[in-house]
């Protein structure tokens, strides 16, 4: 690639070697964006390229097929799909010296042989995916480019301007005449490049992420009060009150101090609480010891949630270290969705998103009976066989779920459950084939078991 303008733009050599490589396909079985900016075309229904739109950053690379992150659903996305997929390929083009990838196709459910245009432009700041018609209206694009933003307005229904001619320095021109042998191997070469550092660059973010979830949960922990010292509290806040009931008939409406004895005969000073009736002085003692007292019975219950949800973070920073693909880290931690739906958050465990499915996990023994209780009959279960941990339960809406969403919410339930690699079955079923016996203690019947195997860190001898 050679920077112009500050950008990165993709070499004239480079398409034209792609579009002669593309002309040796006979159709395209699938087009689909996979990611944001990234569009899949699967031609002659195992090879898979994908175009990366990106302003000012474009490329194109080739890998095995990915699962989308998430559903795509605009306009563009719906008409994409239905007018490249499963379409004859007529021409793969590069006109003239332009960054332009022209990709001709008749659509399958094409009326008198309809021919629609994919158009990539690799041009910097204005990068797009463009659908045209025969007549170069567009029917529909990845950006919209309105009058005030360019001479070139990108808008349905509107017939699209050429770009205006390029001109090529000297440098440029020799360099145009580079011949690449194997475009393919070019290709995945980029692909390994990309992934690998964009693996480094997500670990990086994602680790920093959970362990400031683990520090402070750790400070959660450490600032909690122990059982004996919340007793000690009790005790003496009950002391106090029993001298304010026995000292009240001394005490005035304006006094902000008692100076008295305790029952030992000592001197002692009482601070007085503000704004209520001195016959109610010895209640505000007698509840600040009876507050005290129920907190030393609970701490320990608060101290092995806090605990739990720790060894869950911990479990997730575990499973980002030994992750191998981008796509894994998004399932571990997600980023925020864009749309309030999915914004959502839950108030008993975590929320995740699997190909726009909800996915629900429990924390800790608590909130997975949370889940249990709050799942539909039809959502789907998931626990580990045989080892205690996370409940994880899938929204299906009464719709039968894809195996690629079973087996990633299989692995994350693995990945939250322990960190200890090895050979797994996760077992699931729908939720109203589980009973609940005791705490989140459940029987269950009816079910299908997933293999998941968690690798851990390589021993080197």
């Amino acid at each position: 690639m050679t920077k112009e303008s500050g950008t990165q733009l993709m070499k004239l050599e480079e398409l034209q070697a792609i579009a002669k490589r593309l002309n040796d396909f006979t159709f395209i079985s699938r087009a689909r964006r996979v990611e944001d900016n990234t569009i899949e075309l699967v031609f002659d229904k195992h090879d898979s390229y994908f175009f990366n739109m990106t302003r000012g950053h474009s490329f194109v690379y080739k890998a095995p097929s990915q699962r989308p992150l998430q559903g795509y659903n605009a306009p563009f996305d719906t008409l994409l799909h239905s007018l490249l997929s499963a379409s004859k390929l007529l021409e793969v083009s590069v006109p003239g010296n332009d960054r332009i990838l022209r990709i001709k196709v008749v659509p399958k459910s094409a009326y008198k042989n309809q021919v629609v245009t994919l158009q990539l432009e690799f041009t910097g700041k204005n990068t797009n995916a463009i659908l045209l018609d025969e007549n170069e209206v567009i029917i529909e694009a990845l950006r919209h480019i309105d009058s005030e933003s360019s001479f070139r307005v990108v808008r349905p229904g509107t017939e699209l301007l050429p770009i205006p001619p390029r001109v090529e320095s000297r440098e440029q021109r020799a360099g145009s005449r580079e011949q690449i042998s194997n475009i393919d191997s070019l290709l995945e070469a980029r692909y390994r490049t990309i992934q690998t550092k964009r693996l480094e660059e997500m670990k990086k973010q994602k680790l920093a992420s959970v362990a400031k979830k683990i520090t402070k949960l750790q400070k959660e922990l450490d600032q909690l009060p122990d059982e004996t010292s919340l007793e000690a509290e009790a005790q003496k806040n009950m002391e106090l009150g029993n001298i304010v009931l026995a000292n009240l008939y001394q005490i005035k409406p304006y006094d902000t101090k008692l100076k008295t004895y305790d029952f030992e005969g000592n001197e002692i000073t009482i601070k007085l609480p503000k704004n209520l009736k001195v016959n109610r002085y010895s209640d505000y003692f007698f509840n600040l010891a009876k507050r005290a007292r129920n907190k030393a019975k609970n701490v320990h219950i608060e101290k092995e949630n806090l605990e739990s949800k720790k060894r869950f973070y911990e479990n997730i920073h575990y499973a980002i270290e030994q992750a191998k693909e981008p796509y894994e880290l998004e399932l571990l931690v997600p980023k925020r969705g864009k749309s309030q739906r999915k914004k959502e958050r839950l108030k008993e465990g975590e929320l995740f998103w699997i190909e726009d499915y909800k996915v629900m996990v429990g924390r800790n023994s608590k909130e997975n009976q949370a889940l249990l209780k709050a799942a539909k009959s039809n959502d789907i279960w998931m626990h580990v066989r045989d080892i205690p941990g996370s409940h994880v339960i899938i929204r299906t809406d009464k719709q039968n779920l894809p195996d690629s969403v079973l087996n990633a919410a299989a692995k994350l339930c693995v990945d939250f459950s322990t960190d200890q690699p090895g050979n797994y079955l996760v077992d699931y079923t729908k939720r109203k084939f589980v009973k609940i016996q005791e705490g989140s203690s459940v029987e269950y019947d009816k079910y299908q078991t997933i293999p998941v195997l968690k690798e851990g860190v390589e021993i080197r001898i």
